[in-house]
């Protein structure tokens, strides 16, 4: 075996560019299978610290009831809406620390002569805050009594004050006007990632009672709960489902999450993304194969008179096909060496051009793409190494 893997060796470097030719196909797959997996199991982590961070005894109720039997899980019409004086009963349970009523929806925002024709609202009270672990970092979040009254006060996002305050000032007490109406500025949040299911950075909060106004709506986009702890989450989802049933005219027509359950499905789909193009990125692994053996067919012809001169002085079957199987497998596996090398280079200078985006390399993935290539030179290796162990000693020496 070694004698063939350094015949195969030499062979390589005897023809580079013949031999990266052939190569190229398995390193760009195993590179892509590298990249493409670490890029998913990164979205992973990225998506579990978010969530760790937002803590294990979050609820969120919204409206619309789940209904998993009788056809794929689905969310049907809600009878009932989702209303402030729900989300009021519910901070009331006994197992439930806050909760927080939630409005959203896209207005338009004018300081001066800039205007932002599209920007998230977020309409909510203080409890917000402390559920989402979103803190301000100059000014203050919206203080209870002015959400209860529905002044018209503001807390803006990083992006959204240097879009609207290029200068780099702090526009604390200063007016804005959210669809032509007039807010003052109490509060700047601290940059941070997604929060609410945006990007944190470009929301503004307005108290509840505000947004009830500026959508005219009194129907909430859902409900954050916050159980006093995790070991009390099961008891804390009883309690609201059974609150809110009853106010509900005794119909489940809503939904109650908690963070484990939206993490799980989170994780399903990228795991399902990121297996569906490492997959896709493995076909062309198929392609170097085919690359493989068309090279070692030509291989096999030029290296005629050698295997009549090897089987001339006894050299069995068995010694040609290993002969040239070993060295199939040896360019595959140089190939993905190469291709895996390539992947985790690109990987982590992915990692380090986006820091909040962490890229995780996986021991595994470059044992299954490794091992896939390996697999791809044993397949397509097999046909040219046995034509040439069926070759006959008398013919090959004949051969010119």
């Amino acid at each position: 075996m070694i004698d063939g893997i350094l015949d195969a060796i030499e062979n390589i470097f005897r023809n580079p560019l013949r031999s990266f030719l052939t190569m190229l196909g398995v390193i760009i797959g195993v590179f892509s299978v590298v990249t493409l997996v670490s890029i998913g199991e990164g979205a992973k982590k990225y998506i579990n610290d978010q969530f760790s961070m937002l803590g294990t005894n979050i609820l969120i109720v919204t409206p619309g009831g789940a209904r998993t039997s009788g056809g794929p899980p689905m969310i049907t019409d809600a009878t009932h809406k989702l209303t402030y004086q729900d989300a009021r009963a519910v901070r009331r349970l006994p197992s439930i620390a806050q909760a927080a009523p939630i409005i959203i929806g896209p207005a338009s925002i004018k300081v001066g002569h800039r205007l932002r024709e599209r920007t998230t609202i977020i309409g909510t009270t203080a409890e917000a805050q402390q559920i989402r672990s979103m803190y301000v970092q100059h000014g203050q979040f919206l203080p209870e009594s002015e959400a209860q009254s529905g002044k018209n006060v503001c807390v803006i996002g990083q992006d959204t004050m240097e879009d609207l305050y290029p200068e780099g000032r702090r526009p604390l007490g200063e007016f804005l006007r959210i669809n032509e109406r007039p807010y003052r500025i109490i509060g700047i949040m601290e940059r941070s990632g997604f929060g609410l299911g945006f990007n944190a950075n470009d929301l503004v909060f307005i108290p509840i009672h505000a947004a009830q106004e500026l959508f005219d709506t009194d129907e909430l986009f859902e409900i954050l709960v916050q159980s006093v702890s995790a070991q009390r989450l099961e008891s804390a989802t009883r309690e609201v489902k059974a609150l809110l049933r009853k106010r509900h005219d005794d119909q489940e027509d809503f939904t109650v999450t908690d963070q484990g359950q939206m993490l799980e499905a989170f994780e399903n789909v990228l795991n399902i993304l990121t297996y569906a193009l490492g997959g896709i990125a493995a076909i062309s692994l198929l392609v170097g194969g085919i690359g493989i053996m068309n090279i070692m067919l030509v291989t096999v012809g030029e290296k005629t008179r050698e295997i009549g001169v090897r089987k001339a002085v006894g050299a069995t079957r068995g010694s040609i096909l290993w002969q040239f199987l070993v060295e199939s497998v040896t360019v595959s596996a140089v190939g993905g060496a190469i291709g895996a090398g390539v992947g985790v280079g690109l990987a982590l200078l992915l990692g380090w051009v986006f820091p909040s985006f962490p890229v995780q390399i996986r021991a595994w993935t470059l044992g299954v793409a490794l091992g896939f290539a390996t697999g791809v030179g044993i397949f397509f290796g097999v046909y040219p190494a046995r034509k040439a162990a069926r070759l006959d000693p008398i013919e090959a020496l004949r051969y010119e």
